[in-house]
This record gives structure tokens, C-alpha cells and sequence, in this order.
């Protein structure tokens, strides 16, 4: 059996609020509007860049202005593209993922972080060459929850049995509604207790993660 695992980008593989909060900061203070926090960042993150950009505006109260939301959201992914600098991988990713590839997986991301900053990211962080394929948030006509995504990440990948690794309630959904196990990482940017959002497994420290998949997969043990 040819086993995948796909993963979703920020707040699983990555802390990135610390750049999407410095860069939607940097857009709206054009529109004399002030910053956001980190905690606010983190909670509107996961449903794609126009929904964070409509999110941060509605907070600041002028979601209703005719145009602002085209215009902040132009200026935010014009940053976006290459806010990297202070995105940081999860403490054990990268052992993780050499773990994975050397059980003989292999290994996307599903994001709805736009592909262009999703790898972006990855390259500068070096973290690139453990993906064969990266689908982002507008590489389709739908994002998650919808599974068309996660499904076309299953399709490149080519493999016969998945599991989704992801951190939030987005991620749960798409899981469910494209039929395969599900990994949630607790340490990322959810706001649903762990309990009320499904899953086949949970984990807070990236080294439990090879023993999960190699359960959600049914493998013998593998070097």
C-alpha cells in the first residue's frame, strides 16, 4: 500500500500569525485603522486571505465602506507574497517529516493560504523538498472546507490511503467531507475544544505524529 500524508500549512506546520499580523498591520494603517493583535491574527486566519482581510475590517468596523475591502486586500497580498521573516516551523516538524519520508510516504500540503506565499514560506524555511505537491487556497475555484482541495492533493500524490494532518475546525470539516482519518495538531490556532471537533487522533508534540499515521494507515512497523 502507497500511504500520503497532506498537511495544512499555518498553525500546523508553521506559526505564520506573526507575519499575516505584521503585514495586515502595515496595509491598514494606510486607512488610518489601527494594528491587529497577535490572539486576533491567529483567530481569523484559516478560511483564505479575502476572508481574514473582511474579518480584520469588520473588527475595525468599516467592512462597509464601498472598496475597502478590494483595496486592503491588493496591499495585504502584495506583502503577503513575501512575508516570511517571522514564520517559524512547530517545534519537531522537521524531524517529523524526515521520519515520514524515510516510512517510504509521501508527503502534500492543502493550504488556504494563497499558493504563492504557501511557497514562499516553505522555501524560505527549507521545508519545500519533503512536498511533491502544494495546493493553496486558490489553486482551485473552492478552498477548504470544501474537499475538492484536499482531493486534488490526494490525486497528485497518487497514493492509495491518507491522512490529513491539520489544527483547525476548518480542517476537520474537510477531512470529513473527503472521507479519510484525521490528525489534529492542538497547539494551533482552533477555537473548538478538542472534544466537540472530530478526529481519529490528537497530538500536541510533533514527535507523536509517525506512530499516528502509521495507526490512521494500518502499517506494519517500518523502518
Amino acid at each position: 500500500m502507497s500511504g500520503a500524508v497532506i498537511f495544512d500549512l499555518d498553525g500546523t506546520l508553521v506559526d505564520s500569525a506573526p507575519d499575516i499580523c505584521a503585514a495586515a498591520g502595515t496595509v491598514i494603517a494606510r486607512h488610518g485603522l489601527e494594528p491587529l493583535t497577535l490572539e486576533q491574527t491567529r483567530s481569523y486566519v484559516g478560511h483564505g486571505a479575502a476572508q481574514f482581510v473582511e474579518r480584520c475590517l469588520a473588527a475595525r468596523g468599516v467592512a462597509d465602506q464601498p472598496g475597502l475591502q478590494a483595496e486592503v486586500l491588493a496591499g495585504f497580498l502584495d506583502i503577503y507574497e513575501s512575508a516570511v521573516t517571522l514564520t517559524v516551523p512547530y517545534p519537531g516538524v522537521v524531524a517529523a517529516l524526515e521520519r515520514l519520508t524515510d516510512m517510504g510516504l509521501v508527503l502534500g500540503v492543502c493550504t488556504n493560504k494563497p499558493a504563492a506565499p504557501a511557497h514562499a514560506v516553505l522555501c524560505h524555511l527549507g521545508l519545500d523538498r519533503h512536498f511533491a505537491v502544494v495546493i493553496g487556497g486558490d489553486s482551485l475555484p473552492v478552498r477548504k472546507p470544501d474537499p475538492a482541495p484536499l482531493q486534488a492533493a490526494m490525486t497528485g500524490l497518487a497514493a492509495s490511503a491518507t491522512v490529513f494532518v491539520g489544527d483547525s475546525e476548518v480542517d476537520a470539516e474537510t477531512a470529513v467531507r473527503a472521507g479519510v482519518p484525521f490528525a489534529l495538531y492542538t497547539e494551533g490556532y482552533r477555537k473548538t475544544p478538542v472534544s466537540e471537533l472530530p478526529h481519529d487522533a490528537a497530538f500536541a508534540d510533533f514527535d507523536d505524529l509517525p506512530g499516528i499515521v502509521r495507526a490512521c494507515l494500518g502499517l506494519s512497523d517500518v523502518a
